[in-house]
């Protein structure tokens, strides 16, 4: 498996195969082994090899992966990613694998056909984010960039009138033509996705049928979708500290956000979404990682925001992010916010203002709001869905029986 670089959707889906019998080698560089090695469930069939990311000019000392860059800063590490291309051949042409797993590393498909082995382009993101950013009917020109306009429209075919981008949120967008290494990112994405043998999906028809199946017709390759393929619920009681904290409140009261670890927000946006929640004055909990442009969390913090919230503890995820107020989404008092941050209007710059972060998330959040109720009542459907027994065995089963076909 082969990814620009290994993401935490990558290792579950590992562990389900392991889970299955089947062998893993994964291609990582030393930090997110690190951080993500302790992830395998199944280390007897789960193996790991280091990859050295090499030093180029403009990538940071020590920056191996997405997250350890400012988002706007991603073509260094493109550079030198593509600089890798020879260690994973000697790599692959040692292991001799059946299937590789990649994402952006458009060179893969010429190393199978020196080495002989089939390939999936496997996509973490959703379908809907990939059909209507990168696909064959999207004109991209080569010698400015897309207009606000250009990027909200939808590409020809594209299957839903609901599910498209508004305003400036088209500007979302406006790194599909951007410099990613030696090329454009949308060549890149184009190539791998052209010169794979199947297309993979971190998705499920009930959700993305459509969108599913308009990027097979664009890109006239079969779409494997391996369900969300997510990590089982921790069993046992809630840490103490937690479930004190979270306790204090009414269930579905606390609003939960978090970013990943891909999305790293710079120190202004950073301070303009935590005031932002301070001005709702709900409880809140964020999982965010340390902003750039900061030392540490705590110094990003805008000045006497943790003496007016009130925040009783400070709870550290790891040396680079941190959670703020509280922990656990399974908790009766969690579960009623806006994962991600929220939506609303965009300010100066296409940000978010706290002031419309801080109306959408009480929008979602009254319990009198018709948006509330909707939301609420999307969420407790799908996660009836997704937690159906069986629902994800039967997708990981299915996509198994879709890579044998491959072969």
């Amino acid at each position: 498996m082969g990814s620009h670089w290994p993401h935490h959707s990558f290792i579950h889906l590992a562990n389900e195969l392991a889970r299955r019998g089947h062998s893993i080698s994964i291609l990582i560089p030393n930090k997110p082994l690190l951080q993500l090695g302790h992830h395998s469930l199944y280390p007897d069939l789960i193996k790991f090899h280091v990859v050295t990311i090499p030093q180029v000019e403009g990538l940071p000392p020590g920056a191996e992966t997405a997250s350890d860059i400012d988002i706007t800063a991603k073509n260094p590490l493109a550079i030198a990613f593509d600089a890798t291309a020879d260690q994973v051949e000697t790599i692959l042409s040692g292991l001799k694998p059946d299937i590789v797993f990649y994402d952006f590393a458009d060179w893969i498909p010429e190393m199978a056909a020196r080495i002989g082995f089939k390939t999936v382009c496997y996509n973490v993101i959703c379908a809907s984010c990939m059909a209507i950013g990168i696909v064959p009917a999207r004109h991209i020109p080569k010698d400015r960039r897309l207009t606000e306009e250009e990027l909200g429209q939808p590409p020809k075919g594209y299957p839903s009138s609901t599910v498209v981008l508004r305003g400036q949120e088209a500007l979302t967008l406006s790194f599909i033509a951007m410099d990613y290494g030696a090329t454009k990112f949308d060549a890149r994405i184009t190539a791998a996705m052209q010169g794979c043998d199947a297309i993979g999906i971190r998705t499920c028809r009930e959700l993305e049928g459509p969108m599913c199946d308009y990027l097979s017709e664009q890109y006239n390759k079969p779409v494997f979708l391996s369900g969300p393929v997510l990590p089982e619920n921790p069993k046992g009681p809630l840490e103490e500290k937690w479930d004190k904290w979270l306790s204090k409140f009414k269930p579905k009261s606390v609003v939960y956000c978090a970013f990943g670890s891909q999305l790293i927000l710079q120190k202004k946006q950073f301070q303009e979404m935590v005031l932002g929640f301070e001005m709702t004055g709900l409880p809140f909990f964020v999982a965010v990682s340390k902003p750039h442009g900061a030392d540490s969390i705590e110094e990003a913090l805008p000045e006497g925001f943790l003496e007016r919230v009130g925040i009783e503890e400070w709870f550290m995820a790891d040396s680079a992010g941190a959670a703020i107020g509280g922990s656990n989404t399974e908790h009766a008092a969690a579960g009623g916010g806006a994962e991600g941050g929220g939506g609303g209007r965009k300010g100066e710059m296409g940000w978010f203002s706290k002031e419309d972060l801080s109306k959408a998330i009480k929008s979602v959040m009254d319990e009198e709001s018709e948006v509330g109720k909707l939301v609420k009542e999307n969420h407790g459907k799908w996660r009836e869905t997704l937690m159906s027994p069986g629902f994800m065995d039967n997708y990981v089963d299915n996509f198994i029986q879709q890579l044998y076909q491959l072969l």
